[in-house]
């Protein structure tokens, strides 16, 4: 079995150790990934360091090139990238398609940014004492950073971490999840074709048990997470002196007013909360519905979600493949079993093969219930009357997480209203809480975590003020 090299200070190197990567659709091995020592550890960290002033000198065309190198290379290497993912990850290559060019477009994104990446001016005589100063004010890169990426999205959570690093100069090293570290490494491959200093990047699959030291390590002054939130708010804890940015779960709501549109909303609701076999922070795993059209709502919901195509992830028509592990599944059956034994009725799925979730809808659910208060990170949904705008967005907000929440209406009244009323990071408006651009801010509020991302935002996350001010001119 081939074992890939991980990526230290940008040249590729091997352990003593590997991890086995397996798919989680019929188990088989896909891959091994090499695990870096920790001296080998400490030799990326002594690096990125050691970098980090020529990192922040570097030209803004030097770091926009290289990150165009990126997205151009991934676009070229489209298909090969999104078989990696589905190998990986077991997401359906439809998704994993989806992934890939958004990638495309995250390094693109990030690339434009870093041109338009500069300071500003501010004349400082608007007071007598001040006559003759200006200040110039720039962004300067906080330190090094960890990057940590989830499971979900091995690819473009972790270009997430990676471009807006490259975009303001500074070195940054990535911890990819165990169990999908290929697509990290395939994007360490693509920088180390472009002219970035040694030490500037480094892709390091440590297991989750030693990363401890990564976090701890005062040479990595920003942490960027994406994961759970019992590990997200623990690093939090951790390194209370850090800048640390959480990108953690959710609870989607959807909101499904009388002027919607009833067969997109169901559409919509019905496929966005089980794309990614429902694995998806923003994924919809709550719809509340005006009571008045409920009835006519639901048949349409179901036969939204019982049209679904589930299965084969190599399917090219597979729209639900497996969950990341037979034991993510199994946690999610337990959940929907204890939902059922306290009440809840099912309308649609429910049952599961494998690594496979059916597509699930319930109903009538205690509000106490696991499914309802936590993140499912599963195909299941729970729909329910309410009765107006005011008992709907109560619903919304009766929650730990606050990253994401869809309103299905035309009015624009009840827009803005939700936009000032909800208690999340992102409102979506005529869609699911699903949609994202990667150039917009993305991050929540409450459980859901701290900081944004969205390059321009994750620029700034990464950097901080800094003033020099200029004496004696004649203005």
């Amino acid at each position: 079995m081939n074992v890939t090299p991980f990526w230290l200070a940008g040249r590729p190197a091997t352990g003593d150790e590997s991890i086995e990567v397996t798919n989680p659709f019929d188990g088989h091995v896909v891959g091994a990934a090499s695990v870096p020592t920790p001296a080998q550890v400490e030799e990326a960290v002594a690096a990125a360091d050691a970098v980090r002033r020529q990192a922040a000198a570097l030209p803004l065309h030097v770091r926009a090139e290289a990150l165009l190198h990126v997205s151009r290379r991934l676009a070229e290497r489209a298909d090969e990238v999104a078989r990696l993912i589905t190998a990986e990850n077991g997401k359906p290559l439809l998704w994993a398609r989806g992934e890939v060019a958004r990638a495309v477009a995250t390094f693109r994104f990030a690339a434009e940014e870093t041109r338009r990446w500069s300071g500003n001016v501010q004349r400082l005589d608007t007071e007598p004492a001040a006559a003759g100063r200006v200040a110039y004010v720039t962004r300067v890169p906080r330190g090094p950073v960890l990057g940590i990426s989830p499971f979900n999205f091995p690819l473009n959570l972790t270009a997430h971490k990676i471009a807006p690093a490259i975009a303001v100069g500074t070195p940054i090293i990535v911890k990819p999840a165990p169990a999908t570290p290929l697509s990290a490494l395939l994007l360490g491959e693509l920088l180390a074709e472009t002219d970035l200093p040694v030490g500037m990047f480094s892709v390091l699959p440590v297991p989750n048990d030693r990363a401890g030291g990564l976090v701890d390590d005062p040479r990595l002054p920003i942490v960027s997470f994406t994961g759970s939130v019992p590990v997200g708010w623990s690093i939090n804890d951790q390194v209370p002196r850090k800048h640390v940015t959480l990108e953690l779960g959710g609870n989607g709501a959807a909101v499904v007013l009388p002027d919607a549109d009833l067969d997109w909303a169901a559409s919509r609701i019905g496929l966005f909360a089980n794309y990614q076999g429902g694995q998806s922070c923003i994924a919809v795993q709550r719809v509340y519905v005006d009571r008045s059209v409920y009835e006519e709502f639901l048949p349409k919901l179901i036969d939204a979600v019982n049209g679904l195509v589930t299965g084969d992830p190599w399917d090219e028509r597979t729209q639900v493949g497996p969950l990341v592990s037979t034991d993510a599944a199994v946690r999610v059956e337990t959940w929907v079993n204890e939902a059922v034994d306290a009440g809840a009725k099912v309308l649609a799925g429910g049952s599961r093969d494998g690594a496979v979730y059916a597509p699930t809808i319930l109903s009538e659910v205690p509000a106490d219930a696991k499914v309802a208060r936590e993140e499912v990170f599963g195909p299941v949904l729970l729909v329910q009357p309410v009765d107006g705008v005011d008992d709907a967005f109560a619903h919304v907000n009766d929650s730990a997480f606050g990253l994401q929440a869809g309103v299905f209406t035309r009015s624009l009244d009840v827009a803005f209203r939700a936009h000032r009323e909800l208690d999340v990071g992102g409102v979506i408006i005529g869609d699911v809480p699903s949609y994202r651009a990667d150039q917009m801010p993305y991050g929540g509020v409450k459980d859901s975590g701290v900081g944004r991302e969205g390059l321009h935002s994750a620029m700034n996350d990464y950097t901080e003020e800094k003033v020099m001010v200029l004496t004696g001119l004649q203005l």
